[in-house]
């Protein structure tokens, strides 16, 4: 995954009120931490920021050029990771961010999109049990997603999290024994319209029950 370069502002003002004038200003809240520096407090800009994690998911390394640092020496640019997004739960804007320092050549814990490709056998059903696998590698080589093929598989075919194919130098965080994918007998249309059959004829029994008690 490439880097994505974003100019930031350091953020002296703290607290709700200041929170809301730094959104007002179209940009967002940020705490910058890690590697025992004391954490720094940031404003993002929100347009930018947004974008970056619309194409870019998540896991994108950001260099920060912040604003304000006299030199580059003073770190004036840090890599870091997107650690938490807080986005408010209503009107769906986001509230504040929490990034992580990353160092070149030092290894990160991310959660990575697994993703399924091909067309299983007919008569199949595919069911997939994990939607990310949490991986260990390089913060500058974090895969934007990991693919599982199931090209032709059979029913019965299971697929556990140690079987997936990860990046050179990257290891498998998740517990290998999970289960990602399960492949089973498709149902049949006789087995659905059996299923619908006995489902309505729960509900006409529950109904009778209740009209029973009532009288």
């Amino acid at each position: 995954m490439s880097e994505v370069r974003l100019t930031v502002e350091p953020r002296t003002e703290f607290g709700k009120g200041a929170a809301r004038r730094t959104r007002r200003a179209g940009k967002i809240p940020a705490v910058l931490y890690g590697h025992g520096a004391d954490p720094r407090h940031l404003s993002l800009p929100a347009v930018d920021f947004a974008r970056v994690i619309r194409d870019n998911g998540q896991n994108a390394v950001l260099t920060l050029d912040v604003a304000g640092a006299k030199e580059k020496a003073e770190k004036g640019t840090e890599l870091a990771l997107t650690k938490t997004i807080t986005v408010h739960p209503l009107k769906n804007y986001i509230e504040h961010v929490d990034l992580l320092v990353v160092k070149r050549g030092e290894k990160v814990t991310v959660d990575i999109p697994v993703v399924l490709t091909g067309n299983p056998a007919p008569g199949t059903l595919v069911h997939q049990e994990l939607d990310t696998l949490q991986i260990e590698v390089e913060a500058l080589h974090i895969p934007e997603q990991l693919e599982i093929s199931v090209e032709g598989a059979e029913i019965g075919t299971h697929i556990l999290a140690a079987q997936v194919t990860l990046p050179a130098g990257a290891e498998l965080v998740t517990d290998p024994e999970y289960m990602v994918v399960g492949v089973n007998e498709s149902p049949t249309e006789e087995s659905m319209e059996a299923d619908v059959d006995a489902e309505g004829a729960g509900v006409v029994e529950d109904k009778s029950e209740s009209e029973s008690a009532a009288q």
